[in-house]
């Protein structure tokens, strides 16, 4: 992977978490707020954007610092997504990949 490539995946991942953001305050209020699940929402758009903020800083690295990289990816892939999940579906036992995470 080449630092081209890592800045434009943390730029999408970026643009996904503003998305992913506004969607859960606009289109899903309803549903996380009966869930009870809109801080869990909350936290996992953060720790994205904590972790892209992360990619980004790592793409500017030479030579690109892949392993780190990659971690702080599936960071993103792992952790802000299995709360995502608990947030819309309430599946409790998502909480444990969380804390696995």
């Amino acid at each position: 992977m080449t630092n081209t490539t890592a800045n434009r995946m943390a730029a999408a991942l970026g643009a996904l978490a503003v998305t992913l953001g506004a969607f859960g305050a606009h289109r899903l209020k309803e549903l996380l707020a009966q869930n009870g699940t809109a801080a869990i929402w909350d936290k996992a758009v953060f720790y994205h954007f904590v972790h892209t903020v992360m990619l980004f800083v790592l793409a500017q690295c030479q030579p690109l610092k892949a392993g780190p990289w990659w971690c702080f990816f599936s960071g993103i892939v792992i952790f802000s997504g299995s709360l995502y999940l608990l947030a819309v579906t309430n599946m409790h036992w998502l909480g444990a990949i969380t804390l696995w995470a």
